[in-house]
């Protein structure tokens, strides 16, 4: 199957994996918009769940992994930094990421949004409300800054946390946001990622290499247990990403339909498989399989399967699953061990890797002879790789860069990253917040 890219230019609002995919609907949808009830309650249905996603379900997720002084500080991190870039993106960040940037290689966005002016109760885009639109993109936002926040866990200025998100939102989230979905150049090029696996996944797990470099590893490590204290609460907030992931994928088609049905399968098949690979690996390899292996896993299929979900077909979805897996298990336990550096809850092991491994994958299994939904017009296997290549090799060093300023930054103006030896001893929960995760007896 073969589909146009001419009406890219008219469709800049779709999320970008619908860009490509040139369903008739979107275009006359384009062309006249119109409300249409059932895609506006379908989307906000969406924005729902992926606010579940991120608090509670990505808070639990990593405060189940830290150590009990520790837990409060990862739910407040997520907690308030998903507050903070949610208030930034209202004030700037959907203006600089959907609004013309003046040519079809533009880096940045305009100001013809700033402070959500023009963006009223009856504008639309497509057939749902522009509020609703600006709502949805908000959420992608505000998860993303907060999925870094495992990398640096235990040991990091609280206010160094929120000097760092709104700077790296700035420099970093905002510009990849346009280029990729915004009408920038990496949108022209016509990159097969349609829910994030480069603005999202690969972005934070090459943040999340740069700050565990810059923040140090934490205190003990190798020497003390760093197990995590809960898995019952990682388990649940997991469990709670993967419901939300659903909507994540299938809210981006924008529409209530068969297409938006396949991407939400997609999702879903390609998590199963993740959590049945991971689990088999450490079977064989530690003789028992492990509840943490088992939410790592369905969250390494839900990283890989984003960039994919719009382009392959449900088999495809479950042999990415399987694939990712041992990727990333070898990622998590040889190659961070080989580079030295405490990522604590994997970040880049799971989110980075998984979002590379999972972008390649997407071109593979587009092919329809795996059953995939094909090419854009002009394109073939070979054609469509360089340009995966090229994306994510940008997306590599863009991050690299730009979250290296970042932290760099907030360093400058916060004295320095990391917490007094003596405070992160104590816990973060009473050094950086006064107040316990847990009430002792």
């Amino acid at each position: 199957m073969e589909f146009p890219l001419k009406p890219l230019q008219t469709l800049r609002w779709v999320v970008p994996a619908a860009l490509t995919l040139g369903a008739s609907s979107l275009w006359a949808q384009a062309e006249a918009p119109t409300l249409n009830a059932g895609d506006t309650a379908f989307v906000f249905a969406c924005c729902l769940a992926v606010w579940l996603m991120t608090i509670p379900g990505l808070a639990l997720f990593y405060g189940g992994l830290a150590r009990t002084k520790n837990v409060l500080s990862i739910l407040m991190q997520v907690f308030t930094v998903s507050s903070l870039i949610t208030v930034l993106w209202a004030l700037y960040g959907y203006s600089l990421t959907f609004t013309d940037g003046g040519s079809a290689q533009s880096f940045i966005g305009g100001l013809d949004k700033l402070f959500l002016q023009g963006v009223t109760q009856d504008s639309l885009q497509g057939s749902i409300p522009e509020l609703l639109y600006f709502f949805f993109m908000l959420l992608f936002a505000a998860i993303t800054p907060a999925i870094i926040v495992g990398a640096f866990a235990e040991r990091i200025k609280f206010a160094a946390v929120l000097v760092f998100m709104a700077i790296w939102f700035t420099i970093n989230y905002v510009p990849m946001a346009h280029m990729g979905w915004g009408g920038g150049w990496v949108f022209q090029l016509g990159a097969q990622d349609f829910a994030g696996g480069n603005v999202v996944h690969v972005n934070v797990g090459i943040a999340a290499l740069v700050g565990a470099w810059l923040v140090g590893a934490r205190k003990g490590v190798g020497t003390s247990a760093m197990a995590p204290h809960n898995m019952t609460m990682t388990m649940t907030g997991g469990s709670l990403l993967w419901v939300g992931w659903l909507a994540f994928c299938g809210g981006c088609v924008l529409a209530a339909n068969g297409f938006s049905m396949l991407v939400v399968l997609n999702t879903m098949l390609a998590a199963a498989a993740g959590t049945l690979s991971w689990m088999l690996v450490e079977w064989v390899h530690r003789g028992r399989p492990s509840m943490l292996g088992a939410v790592s896993g369905a969250i390494a299929g839900l990283v890989a399967i984003t960039p994919a979900c719009g382009f392959v077909g449900p088999m495809g979805a479950i042999a990415i699953g399987f694939i990712v897996s041992p990727v990333c298990v070898w990622a998590v336990e040889k190659l961070k061990p080989m580079i030295g550096l405490d990522d604590s809850f994997d970040v880049f092991g799971v989110h980075g890797v998984g979002g590379i491994v999972g972008g390649i994958l997407t071109t593979v299994f587009a092919m329809p002879a795996l059953g995939g939904l094909g090419f854009a017009e002009g394109r073939d296997f070979g054609s469509q790789m360089q340009v995966q290549l090229l994306v994510i090799g940008f997306s590599i060093v863009y991050s690299a860069i730009s979250s290296f300023i970042a932290f760099k930054a907030a360093s400058l103006i916060c004295g320095g990253l990391r917490v007094e030896e003596d405070d992160e001893v104590e816990g973060l929960d009473m050094s950086s917040h006064g107040e316990p995760g847990y009430k002792l007896s």
